[in-house]
């Protein structure tokens, strides 16, 4: 006999019946199949019940009653679960592509007829992400220090640090004069006549002969 979910199944029978429970290969969600009375094990415990009425003289049939449960357990067993299987089958779907018994519910992409782990669903992926960046940067707030976190953007700006053209030496941005040398740190890069490209200290644009104040 030829059953599937042989790999996600817990078998929760016991002497008087049987009941299996189907979990989903990703999420872990479960799914309880129906009580299966065991009509054998209703046989042993009416048999017990016998025995204890005779005070023990009846312990050869509870014996007996015992190899009649282990002759038809086996093949009791199987049907049950094959039983059990077409109960829960409608709640699962086997990905073609990792093999996963997976829940329709939560852990599959219809869309794309492959579980969420071969084929995400980029809306969930993308809200999953925009979350994570949120808490990242709620976590780098909150290691901030209190001074910190009363500084404002004009505050930070102030504290940026550019570097001198002429010597190279660390000053605050939006500066007009390097404090180490006195070299203007506003000087102007492009010709404001014909936007060609100034070197540093030049008096003159190439391009066309202005004078750069």
């Amino acid at each position: 006999m030829n059953i599937p979910f042989t790999d996600n199944y817990e078998d929760l029978s016991n002497d008087t019946g049987y009941q299996f429970k189907f979990n989903c290969q990703k999420c872990g969600n479960g799914y309880m199949s129906s009580f299966d009375k065991s009509s054998t094990g209703m046989i042993t415990g009416v048999l017990g019940a016998f025995s204890s009425l005779l005070g023990g003289r009846g312990s050869s049939l509870a014996s007996t009653s015992d190899q009649v449960q282990r002759m038809v357990a086996g093949p009791q067993h199987d049907k049950a679960l094959q039983k059990a299987v077409e109960e829960i089958r409608p709640q699962f779907v086997q990905c073609k592509r990792c093999g996963k018994w997976l829940c329709k519910e939560i852990c599959w992409n219809a869309e794309r007829g492959l579980c969420k782990d071969c084929a995400p669903i980029l809306g969930e992926e993308m809200a999953s992400a925009q979350a994570t960046h949120s808490k990242d940067e709620a976590w780098a707030h909150a290691r901030m220090s209190s001074d910190e976190k009363h500084l404002g953007e004009e505050d930070w700006n102030d504290q940026k640090k550019v570097a001198c053209p002429k010597c190279g030496a660390a000053v605050k941005a939006h500066t007009k004069f390097c404090g180490d040398c006195g070299a203007a740190l506003d000087a102007k890069t492009e010709c404001p006549q014909c936007q060609a490209k100034l070197e540093p200290g030049q008096k003159f644009c190439a391009g066309c002969g202005a004078k750069i104040a």
